[in-house]
């Protein structure tokens, strides 16, 4: 490979969360075991480096002063979505800056919806869009996906269009790749779920942000591309920072064709004064968005498919009682645990306290609103995600 996936970085001390933070209350690493950051999505890979070099560029220069986007960062993501997601005819015009995928939410249910009004999304349910509807005060219906025969999570398109009946939502929140299942929709799958936002008159929020982060044999498929209707009724959102790791320099974008909607979204994010780019966040997604990052991605895409390919089968082969579907995109896994606590007469707390004294520091993944589940990174080197399994197989999953 050209760039390094394998070197175990210390990030101690660094400003990382991943590293520095057990994410559950009473849970201790015991002595003897160091931490494997498995929870947060954060990656623990080094960057590519033009990202640092285009940033260090512009740090020589002494002057940090107001500035516009430039014409370079328009024409990197214009380049970046048609050469990685085949779109065409995207302008400067369509693209909006935003401090990060959950404040265009923010800023869009702002500007649709009314306080206690109804919105849809899909559960499981990304943590993040929770808090946002909560904190906004609106009510949230779930309608949830199902798994097939073959343990792959669907969409039920009835139950969404009753609901969005039976609550009269015009809002609606949808996750391509799907977190935390992994899912990376099929293009008649979209349609589907476009048609159902169509018939009942819904804006949609799609949050793009893992569009990047395929897994081989898998192909992202842009919601707004699927029909003209889905492109006008559509706020799509993307970031470098997912698929990067650039998330402590803040940066994403939106990409809205339909006038009516980029307005109100932009007047909702500028009336706060506080969605405004960093300048290093410019030329960190410029720097990411060369010709050096495609490749810097695809070697990623290929190390994080080997990564879901050995814990898939490892846990099928190793803990009985454990239920997963593999994913298709992102680097996380979505654990069903009741069986096995059940069987073992433990609560899900202390299977995640088991965990996290070894040194393997997972996700309660109960808020994603599932109840017996946990959630795994593996943004890791190999090595160290083969050590966290033989510790959870020797020490917990017993």
């Amino acid at each position: 490979m050209t760039y390094d996936f394998t070197t175990v970085m210390d990030r101690r001390g660094k400003d990382a969360l991943a590293v520095d933070v057990i994410p559950f209350e009473g849970a201790e690493v015991a002595e003897g075991f160091d931490r494997i950051p498995m929870w947060v999505a954060d990656m623990n890979f080094a960057t590519v480096p033009t990202i640092q070099e285009h940033i260090i560029n512009r740090v020589n220069h002494p002057a940090f002063g107001y500035f516009d986007p430039s014409e370079e960062y328009y024409n990197s993501i214009i380049k970046w979505q048609k050469e990685r997601n085949l779109v065409d005819g995207l302008t400067p015009e369509n693209i909006g800056y935003e401090n990060g995928v959950l404040g265009c939410l923010a800023a869009a249910v702002q500007s649709f919806t009314a306080q206690g009004e109804a919105v849809l999304l899909h559960s499981p349910t990304y943590i993040g869009f929770t808090h946002v509807f909560e904190d906004n005060g609106r009510k949230m219906v779930l309608s949830d996906l199902v798994q097939d025969e073959n343990g792959v999570w669907r969409m039920d398109y009835e139950d969404m269009d009753r609901k969005i009946k039976e609550h009269k939502i015009h809002f609606a929140v949808f996750c391509s790749p799907h977190n935390p299942t992994g899912r990376v929709w099929e293009w008649e799958e979209i349609e589907k779920a476009m048609e159902v936002y169509k018939k009942n008159d819904c804006i949609v929020i799609s949050d793009e942000i893992w569009s990047d982060l395929i897994l081989q044999g898998n192909h992202h498929i842009p919601t707004q591309s699927v029909s003209e209707d889905a492109k006008q009724r559509t706020i799509a959102i993307y970031a470098p920072s997912k698929t990067f790791n650039l998330a402590g320099l803040i940066g994403s974008y939106h990409i809205i064709y339909n006038p009516y909607l980029r307005d109100r979204v932009r007047k909702q994010s500028a009336l706060s004064h506080y969605n405004s780019m960093n300048v290093l966040s410019m030329h960190a997604l410029i720097g990411a968005y060369r010709p050096e990052g495609h490749v810097w991605v695809d070697e990623l895409r290929e190390v994080l498919t080997g990564n879901v390919e050995f814990a898939y089968q490892y846990i099928l082969d190793n803990f009985p009682g454990v239920k997963l579907a593999k994913p298709q995109g992102t680097y996380m896994l979505y654990l069903d645990c009741e069986e096995w606590c059940k069987n073992k007469g433990i609560t899900l707390d202390e299977l995640i306290k088991a965990g996290i004294r070894v040194g393997v520091i997972w996700q309660d993944g109960r808020p994603f609103n599932r109840p017996w589940a946990i959630r795994m990174n593996l943004a890791l080197p190999r090595t160290r995600v083969e050590e966290a399994f033989r510790r959870l197989s020797e020490y917990v999953f017993v």
